[in-house]
C-alpha cells in the first residue's frame, strides 16, 4: 500500500473528542492569568462578565464549524473549509495562521511547567543556570524537564491518537476535580467572603473596557474547541454530534475558567493579594497567585491539590494542540500548499508521523525561550486563531448560501453572521491602536516574523499547487472530488463566457 493511500485510524470517541476539546480550552492561562491579568486589568466582574460574552459568541463559531464538519468531514478544520469558500491562497493564509497559534499554545504549556515546578518543588530543577531573558532566568534543570515534556507527548502522539485519547479523558477528569477542589477550598477558608472581590472592576480602566479586554482573547480561551474539527477524520461516530461536544467543551470551559478566578479573588481582599504578588515579584520570587491560595486552603496539601489540576490542564493542552497541529500541517501537504513530505502516514501507526515531527522540533525552542518571551505569542496566537474563525464562519456562509434545500435557512445564516462579528471585533480589538486589547511591541514583532515566513513558504510552494488542475487539489485537500467548492478555479477563469452570461 502507498504512503498516499493510508489514511487516519478512526479511533475517537465523543467521550475522548469531548475531553479533547476541554483539555485544549482550558491549559496553562487558567491559573496563571486570574492573578497576571484578569483581576488586576478586568477586576472580577469585568472578566465573568468578559469570559460570557466572549463564549457566547465563540459559540456561534462552533456553530459555524458543525456545519462545515458535516459538509468536509476532514482533517484540517479551518484550512479546509477555507479552501471550500475561497481558493488555495486564502486557505493558506488561514492555515499559516492557525499553524501559529496552535504551536504558541504547545510551547506555552510547556513553559508552564516550569513555573509549576518552581511552585511544587522549589529549587529541584533550578541548577545549571544559563542566562536570563526578559527577567527570567533560564536554567539546564528546567530545560531538561520540558524537553523531556515534549518529546514525552510527540512520542504518545507518534505512535497513535487511541492511546493518547484515552489519556486525555484522564486527564480531563484530574483537571475538573482539581479545579473544583480548589474553589472549594478557597471559599471555606475564614477569610473567605465577596467583598474580598472589590472593586469589581479595574479601577484605572473603565467598565466596558475591563469587559473588551478580557473578550479580545476569547479566541486564546476557547481556542480548544476548533481541536474537534481537526480530528474530524478520526471520528468512530456522525460528524453531526460534533456540535454539541464543542458547545458543551467551551460551557464547561467557562466554568472552569471561572471557579478558578474566583477562587483567587475570593480568598483575601483582591487588593491585598495583587500587592503580596508585586512585592514576591521584586524580591526575585516566584509570583503565582493561584499557588498562593491553595497553600492557604490546604497547606501543604495545597501543592498536591494544585499540581492534579494544573498538570491535567498542561498536559490535555499539550497533548491536544499536538494532535491538531499535525493534523492541520497533514491537510495543508495534501494539497500541495506545504511539501508533501508533511503529509505522509506512518505504515504502522497510521498517524502523520513527519507532521508530528516538525511540531516537536518548533517546540523544542521553547524551553530555551524563556517563559517571558513565550508570553510574547499569546496575544499573537490569539490574531491567529480569530483569523481560522472568521475563514471558518465566512466559508460555512457562503456554502449556506449556495447549497440547495438547506433547512432553517436563515436561522442557520444568523449564525454564521453573529459568528463573523465576534472574529472581526476581536481581531480588531487586538490590532488597533489605543484598544485596551492592542497588543505589546514585542508581540507585533513576533507576528511580522510569522508573516514573514509565510511569505516565504507561500511563494516557495505556490509554483507546485498553482499548477495542479482544480479537482486535483480538491481530492487531495477534501478527499473527494464531488464536494463542491464556492470560488471559481482558473480552470472556470480560463472558459470564455456565453453571450447569455
Amino acid at each position: 500500500m502507498s504512503q498516499e493511500k493510508l489514511e487516519l485510524e478512526k479511533s475517537m470517541s465523543p467521550a475522548q473528542v469531548w475531553a479533547l476539546a476541554l483539555g485544549s480550552i482550558v491549559g496553562w492561562g487558567c491559573f496563571v492569568l486570574p492573578g497576571d491579568m484578569f483581576l488586576p486589568q478586568a477586576g472580577i466582574m469585568g472578566t465573568l462578565i468578559g469570559f460570557g460574552v466572549g463564549a457566547f459568541l465563540i459559540c456561534f463559531v462552533a456553530v459555524c464549524y458543525s456545519y462545515m464538519i458535516k459538509y468536509a468531514p476532514v482533517a484540517g478544520g479551518a484550512f479546509a473549509y477555507a479552501y471550500v469558500g475561497f481558493g488555495p491562497t486564502a486557505a493558506f493564509v488561514c492555515g499559516w495562521a492557525l499553524v501559529l497559534g496552535y504551536i504558541a499554545i504547545i510551547g506555552i504549556d510547556v513553559a508552564a511547567l516550569a513555573l509549576i515546578f518552581r511552585f511544587l518543588f522549589p529549587g529541584v530543577f533550578e541548577f545549571g543556570p544559563l542566562y536570563s531573558i526578559a527577567g527570567w532566568q533560564v536554567y539546564t534543570g528546567e530545560v531538561i524537564l520540558m524537553t523531556a515534556a515534549t518529546l514525552l507527548f510527540g512520542w504518545m502522539n507518534y505512535r497513535g491518537n487511541s492511546f493518547a485519547g484515552k489519556l486525555q479523558v484522564m486527564l480531563a477528569f484530574l483537571l475538573t476535580i482539581g479545579i473544583v477542589a480548589l474553589f472549594t477550598g478557597s471559599a471555606s477558608l475564614e477569610t473567605a467572603q465577596l467583598g474580598n472581590l472589590a472593586p469589581l472592576f479595574a479601577e484605572h480602566r473603565s467598565e466596558l473596557s475591563c469587559v473588551l479586554i478580557i473578550f479580545a482573547i476569547s479566541p486564546f480561551l476557547f481556542v480548544g474547541f476548533d481541536t474537534v474539527p481537526q480530528a474530524a477524520e478520526e471520528f468512530t461516530f456522525e460528524p453531526a454530534r460534533a456540535r454539541n461536544i464543542m458547545i458543551i467543551a467551551i460551557l464547561c470551559g467557562v466554568v472552569l475558567y471561572s471557579l478558578v478566578t474566583l477562587a483567587v479573588g475570593i480568598a483575601i481582599p483582591v487588593p491585598e493579594m495583587l500587592a503580596k504578588m508585586d512585592a514576591m515579584r521584586a524580591t526575585g520570587g516566584t509570583a503565582w497567585a493561584t499557588g498562593e491560595v491553595a497553600a492557604m486552603a490546604f497547606g501543604k496539601l495545597g501543592a498536591v491539590v494544585l499540581a492534579c489540576a494544573v498538570m491535567g490542564a498542561v498536559c490535555t493542552g499539550i497533548n491536544g494542540f499536538y494532535i491538531a497541529t499535525s493534523r492541520l500541517l497533514l491537510s495543508m501537504a495534501r494539497g500541495r500548499i506545504l511539501p508533501a513530505w508533511f503529509g505522509d502516514i506512518h505504515p504502522k501507526y497510521r498517524t502523520p508521523h513527519k507532521a508530528l515531527l516538525f511540531t516537536m522540533a518548533i517546540v523544542l525552542l521553547t524551553p530555551f525561550a524563556g517563559r517571558s518571551v513565550v508570553v510574547w505569542i499569546v496575544d499573537m496566537s490569539s490574531v491567529g486563531t480569530g483569523i481560522g474563525y472568521l475563514f471558518s464562519c465566512l466559508a460555512a456562509r457562503r456554502v449556506l448560501m449556495g447549497s440547495e434545500g438547506v433547512s432553517d435557512r436563515l436561522v442557520k445564516q444568523f449564525c454564521c453572521v453573529m459568528g463573523i462579528l465576534a472574529s472581526v471585533l476581536s481581531i480588531v480589538l487586538l490590532l488597533i491602536p489605543g484598544s485596551p486589547a492592542y497588543i505589546s511591541e514585542a508581540s507585533r514583532w513576533c507576528m511580522v516574523t510569522w508573516v514573514v515566513m509565510g511569505v516565504f513558504f507561500y511563494f516557495s510552494s505556490r509554483g507546485e499547487w498553482a499548477n495542479l488542475p482544480e479537482a486535483v487539489v480538491r481530492k487531495s485537500i477534501l478527499g473527494r472530488e464531488d464536494i463542491p467548492v464556492f470560488f471559481k478555479s482558473k480552470e472556470a477563469q480560463a472558459q470564455p463566457q456565453t453571450a447569455s452570461e
